[in-house]
């Protein structure tokens, strides 16, 4: 039997968000992250006290750099129009880069537990969603700001769900993996989009 080193918090996050992002919440136990981490599961419990503050803590390790990223683009002094691209540039390679991003949201969304999906909420959504509210009102003051945003991060996101749907449908090339590809044609996409007067009807 190998030997159990001590491991640092961020190590131990390190390897317990992708296990909540393949396995989801309920699918893998603190034995389960233990053993993977290679720690007794005593010794868990000694930087965690439950599965429910481990998980808010991967959540947040797992988030908030990435989406501090997203909040300080959409919060810089240029244009509505200079912001959506250099947010959706930003949240393309953010997507591209870290599957386990969408994984993690993806899962409480099926799963559907109102406590967790607060969680996701506060640690990931909250700031970023209200500047990207504010960048659609700028930019399209006759469209709905709250689907504005929606459809924004659906365009993004329903992309690389389907990557390996996408890459064998008839058209597919190679570059449409390439987040900044993908930018560009979504920001295409939505400025010609918004350029048009649009209201909803009853």
């Amino acid at each position: 039997m190998q030997p159990r080193h001590s491991k640092s918090k961020t190590e131990i996050l390190d390897i317990t968000v992708p296990l909540f992002a393949e396995a989801g919440f309920n699918g893998v136990s603190m034995r389960d992250i233990a053993g993977e981490v290679g720690i007794k599961t005593a010794s868990l419990y000694h930087h965690f006290r439950d599965k429910r503050t481990l998980y808010r803590a991967a959540i947040f390790h797992a988030f908030s750099r990435k989406t501090e990223v997203l909040s300080l683009v959409l919060a810089t002094d240029i244009s509505p129009e200079q912001r959506l691209k250099k947010f959706v540039a930003a949240f393309c390679k953010l997507v591209h880069d870290n599957p386990y991003f969408i994984r993690l949201i993806q899962r409480e969304i099926l799963v559907g537990d109102d406590l967790r999906l607060r969680l996701v909420e506060e640690q990931v959504a909250q700031e970023f969603f209200s500047l990207l509210l504010s960048l659609c009102r700028e930019l399209a003051s006759d469209h709905d700001p709250h689907l504005l945003s929606i459809s924004i991060l659906g365009l993004v996101v329903f992309h690389y769900q389907i990557t390996p749907l996408r890459q064998i449908l008839p058209g597919s090339r190679s570059q449409y993996d390439d987040p900044e590809v993908v930018a560009e044609h979504v920001v295409r996409l939505l400025l010609k989009s918004v350029s048009e007067p649009f209201s909803l009807t009853s």
